[in-house]
């Protein structure tokens, strides 16, 4: 096989299922159908996974297109080894529920960090630091 530079090496890859890992955190899991110069993705038959703990669950996205600025990372999935997972799927109701649940205790936590910092007179993190993209 001849090596090719940037993008160019994925197009062995088209018509394969990958994961997407976005900046903003989300999972995607789909067939790559295709890609350009600037990595922007088009994903097929696409569904975002969503983690909780050890539980997940898909919800149906369809056609996906990403734009690649915005890709982590980027990974064939081995068909046959998907099905060994050690996760529990559940409900798309049950995991967005464990996942509002995970993010309010995050913002407490976080809330209550804020007032030891405050309590203690130390400096308070900014908000454009500790915001997620």
């Amino acid at each position: 096989m001849n090596y090719m530079p940037g993008t160019a090496s994925l197009i062995d890859d088209i018509d394969k299922k990958h994961l997407v890992l976005l900046r903003d955190g989300r999972t995607l899991i789909g067939f790559l159908r295709s890609i350009d110069q600037f990595a922007n993705l088009v994903l097929h038959r696409t569904i975002e996974r969503i983690h909780v703990g050890r539980r997940y669950g898909d919800i149906p996205r369809g056609i996906f297109v990403v734009r690649g600025e915005n890709v982590v990372l980027l990974g064939e999935i081995d068909v046959e080894k998907e099905a060994e997972t050690r996760l529990e799927r559940v409900s798309i109701e049950e995991i967005l529920a464990a996942q509002r649940e995970e993010q309010q205790e995050k913002q407490e936590a976080e809330k209550a960090k804020v007032q030891a910092l405050k309590e203690r007179g130390l400096p308070l993190p900014r908000a454009d630091v500790t915001e997620e993209y």
